[in-house]
């Protein structure tokens, strides 16, 4: 017969299938019971007892008890006494709803074979007394209908028998005395069958301080009282007392809570049965009970039991000899489906911690636990160490609740979870990923290992106990045996020695550094820090358009830009004399195109590389550096504890290693790459030119541009003579007289055979300082026809630099100049002819004759009786979208004209009015004034109207 997963047998109760259970649930109160305020499961008597596993010593309890009450005999007290979450107040329950008898005992699971083997056949029914040391003060008189006690005593009486058994001792009451044997016995007489129930006795008794009185009495009144009860209920045969006490000194609370509990158990140990209601093999009933609506078919129950025992027997030196015998079979059908190992590991070393309940601490986690592996769908046999789901936020919270401080991140990195360790491992190992065998073992070991701590002499868990509680029938233990090294190897807060492996919150601090930094991701981890320190060696204020780091070519724009792009290639891509090939690939792959597309501004690149011989170094005192990091991060955020010592040793090696990391990049990155083209056998061929920078430059920037000036690389003031010589070399050939001066300027930023310039202001001074002599070439604005506008050669121009801009050859400008100067001649000519000749005055017609003026006498006649005129103003309204190109147009038809005139003195003012309904942000106000300061404006202001 097949095994299947545990979920397809067993199924749990509604609560812990929805995850609606809450914690609280699984800690009893008498006293709600008692009031009738307890959730259900507690209230109701039959509900109760249909959850409740009646376990050896509960069952021998309730028969006393019932005995008791049919005077057949049976313990006048019961002291239970078991360890912190030990059952106590469920014991204290069962007895409650056994006395009390809210329904027929035949509706109450597993009290008919009780009450046979007691020999009752009908139980009375009995007056119940709840005295709750919790609920009670001995500062704060009660009231019972009426009512108004102030001791232990008067709440017994008013309890059991009203106003008729407060009478009885209600001078003692007030008086905060004892009331006496004799008294608490004829109470007790009146009020048979009963029983009283002592739950918290100790919380209630440390209270009292040594020599002060309270309405509730001394401490030595309620100690006589307990003595006087427990005397008194011999003499009653169905009268009976129960009463809990705490086994730790947890529970008892201090110096007063202990003195409290030696000296109750003194006059309890007198007289009283000492019962111990949960062992250890019935919790594993108890909790499958809580849990489990019903855990299935037998036959599949007594399979998976079956399977497990073969697995173990045919392996008996790999698993603890316990698991050889038969007896280990049937401890696995009666803890179904949860393995053993894990009742052991809970009831064993995680119930020596402070805050663990024992049946109430394993109900709790357990819960959480099968909840979570309900919903991801668990597919194991059984529920084993191995099957914690820790990285699931609510396992790991409660897993880590009863543990010192630091254990979350642990479990994070190490044990569980998409990002840790042992995840990793299984991901990168098939053999360990099909069976989850690493975070199966490293769970198993934090399950076996957590508990425990440096003090004691021998710590962890045994391999033979982690293949326990990590394989399952079917798999090879080779494999976990295998992880379980691999797992040793590479964790950094897991220990062993010998065969036991344990974990704990303290790595070795070195073993922990050099563990992150193996650990540390190229992609993810190393190159986001060295793009960013390499990035932040290039000072602001430098001359480049921008400074790409470690960027593909899709990402470095093609464009002219306000100046040269320096690309900064990734480590990978280092420069050796001996063998440049990887920075050249990298770098010609950026230079030639961008993304798929061919770029064409190629001169507008620069590139910086990093020395082939000094990467790896770079690498490693990063990863060095990330990993002090790390830890130090770790110990600010409370993830790990150090001490004092290694916290700050720890700092100190994060800042060392961080100065370190800033030298290295300067070390590395100082590989200067310029390309260039040169003419090989009349073709032109790319040739790379590199040079290292200097160390004793302030800065790689003040490195970068002292080289690329000192190279003559980069052009930042350009001699009108160099222009002149490559529009000479590249342009005016071949009959070409003249080229736009737009185009030269966008050559120069593609063409690697060009000089490289800074930007195009450096081409625009070259060009209005050239064309202000006749040197070189001329200049004009623009082209009408076979006219140049705004023709510069021999005298300063206003430059401008678009599409109607030429730069004119000197031929071609000596040439031009001349045809103006000839029509300037022909026109002064042409002025100085007289208007007529007749009778000899200029002017005068003949007699006889009518003035004949023609167009050019008129002028003449019109300049000789008129002054010409010597001042032009126009104004001119613009549209803002097209600003630009309208002030290009007046540029050259309007002022150059006046311009091209000798003696003609040009202002232009522009005035700009800006108008909005909403009024216009601070932001924008301080941009349009500190542009307005830079450009020079005589005023710039805002106003509101």
């Amino acid at each position: 017969m097949s095994i299947k997963p545990w979920r397809e047998v067993a199924h749990p109760h509604k609560d812990v299938l929805e995850g609606t259970f809450k914690q609280s649930e699984f800690a009893a109160d008498i006293s709600q019971v008692h009031a009738g305020t307890a959730e259900p499961e507690y209230q109701d008597a039959e509900k109760f007892f249909a959850r409740t596993f009646i376990t050896e010593g509960m069952r021998l309890l309730l028969q006393s008890v019932a005995e008791r009450l049919s005077g057949r005999g049976g313990d006048p007290v019961i002291q239970l006494q078991t360890a912190f979450g030990g059952g106590k107040t469920h014991t204290l329950l069962a007895v409650y709803h056994l006395a009390s008898r809210q329904c027929p005992t035949e509706k109450l699971a597993g009290i008919p074979p009780i009450l046979d083997a007691a020999g009752v056949t009908s139980l009375p029914q009995a007056r119940v007394a709840v005295i709750d040391g919790i609920k009670f003060s001995p500062s704060l008189p009660r009231s019972h209908a009426g009512t108004t006690v102030n001791t232990l005593w008067g709440d017994l009486a008013v309890q059991l028998l009203g106003a008729e058994g407060y009478a009885l001792l209600a001078d003692a009451d007030q008086a905060g005395t004892s009331p006496g044997k004799d008294v608490l016995t004829t109470l007790l007489q009146r009020a048979a069958p009963c029983v009283v129930l002592l739950d918290e006795l100790v919380a209630y008794v440390r209270q009292l301080e040594p020599g002060k009185s309270y309405p509730g009495g001394t401490f030595d009144s309620n100690i006589t009282f307990i003595q006087a009860l427990t005397e008194a209920m011999k003499s009653v045969p169905n009268a009976i007392l129960l009463a809990s006490l705490p086994q730790s000194e947890t529970e008892a609370a201090g110096t007063q809570g202990q003195r409290a509990l030696d000296v109750l158990e003194k006059y309890f140990g007198r007289v009283e049965s000492v019962w111990k209601p949960v062992a250890a093999e019935e919790a594993f009933e108890i909790v499958r009970r809580r849990l489990f609506d019903t855990v299935g078919d037998p036959a599949q129950v007594n399979a998976t039991a079956r399977a497990f025992g073969e697995l173990y027997r045919q392996n008996p030196t790999k698993f603890p000899s316990e698991t050889q015998e038969a007896r280990y079979e049937e401890r696995i059908a009666h803890a179904y489906p949860i393995h053993p190992e894990v009742f052991d590991r809970l009831y064993e070393d995680w119930s020596t911690l402070d805050k663990f309940q024992r049946t109430r601490g394993v109900l709790q986690y357990m819960a959480i636990v099968i909840h979570r592996l309900w919903d991801s769908r668990d597919k194991d046999p059984l529920i084993m160490p191995g099957s914690l789901p820790l990285d699931d936020a609510l396992v790991r919270n409660k897993s880590i609740h009863y543990l010192p401080n630091g254990w979350e991140p642990v479990i994070e990195r190490e044990m569980d979870g998409p990002r840790s360790a042992a995840a990793d491992i299984d991901g990168h190992d098939t053999r360990f990923g099909s069976l989850q065998a690493a975070r199966r073992v490293a769970r198993t070991i934090f399950l076996g290992s957590a508990p425990s701590n440096a003090a004691q002499a021998v710590r962890g868990i045994r391999v033979e106990g982690i293949l326990l509680g990590a394989v399952q029938p079917g798999q090879a233990v080779g494999t976990y045996e295998d992880v379980i090294k691999r797992l040793r190897d590479r964790l950094h807060y897991l220990y062993g020695e010998k065969d036991s492996y344990w974990f704990d919150t303290r790595p070795n601090l070195r073993r922990e550094m050099e563990s992150r930094k193996a650990n540390l991701k190229d992609a993810d981890d190393v190159m986001p820090l060295l793009r960013d320190r390499v990035g932040r060696v290039f000072t602001k204020g430098n001359h480049f358009a921008a400074i790409h780091v470690f960027v593909p070519s899709a990402d470095v724009p093609d464009e002219f830009g306000l100046g040269p792009r320096l690309v900064v290639l990734p480590p990978n891509a280092g420069y050796r004399k001996q063998d440049e090939s990887l920075a050249l690939l990298a770098a010609t792959e950026v230079l030639e195109k961008r993304g798929d597309a061919p770029r064409l501004k190629r001169n507008r690149l620069i590139f910086l590389a990093p020395d082939g011989d000094a990467v790896q170094r770079l690498r490693d005192a990063v990863r060095t550096y990330l990993a002090w990091k790390s830890i130090v991060e770790d110990v600010q955020n409370r993830r790990i504890d150090l001490g004092t010592y290694q916290a700050d040793q720890a700092k100190r090696a994060m800042d060392g290693t961080e100065d370190g990391v800033k030298q290295m990049v300067r070390e590395t990155y100082r590989w200067l790459m310029v390309p260039t083209e040169e003419m090989v056998r009349g073709k032109l061929a790319l040739r790379w030119e590199a040079v290292a920078l200097s160390a004793s430059a302030p800065s790689v920037v003040d490195a970068i541009e002292g080289k690329l000036k000192e190279e003559e690389w980069l052009v930042s003031a350009w001699s009108p003579v160099h222009l002149n010589r490559v529009l000479n070399q590249w342009y005016f050939k071949e009959g070409v007289t003249e080229v736009s001066a737009l185009k030269v300027w966008q050559d120069s930023c593609q063409y690697l055979y060009l000089p490289r310039l800074l930007n195009s202001d450096v081409f625009v001074q070259a060009v209005t300082v050239g064309c202000a002599t006749r040197d070189g070439f001329g200049y004009a604005a623009g082209k009408d026809g076979d006219r140049w506008l705004g023709f510069s050669f021999g005298h300063s121009a206003l430059v401008t630099m678009d599409a109607d801009t030429v730069l004119i050859s000197q031929a071609a400008a000596i040439e031009y100049q001349q045809k103006l100067d000839a029509e300037q001649r022909e026109r002064a000519a042409q002025q100085a002819v007289p208007a007529n000749v007749g009778s000899g005055v200029p002017g005068t017609p003949l007699p006889g004759q009518r003035p004949v003026v023609s167009k050019s006498e008129g002028t003449t006649a019109a300049t000789a009786a008129v002054a010409l005129p010597n001042r032009f103003f126009g104004l001119v309204e613009v549209d803002a979208t097209t600003a630009t190109m309208d002030f290009s147009t007046i540029v050259n038809e309007v002022i150059q004209h006046f311009a091209a005139q000798s003696g003609v003195d040009v202002t232009v003012t522009v005035e700009i009015e800006a108008r909005t309904r909403d009024g216009f942000e601070a932001a924008l106000q301080r941009t349009i004034k500190e542009n307005c300061g830079v450009l020079k404006f005589r005023s710039a202001n805002f106003e509101q109207e």
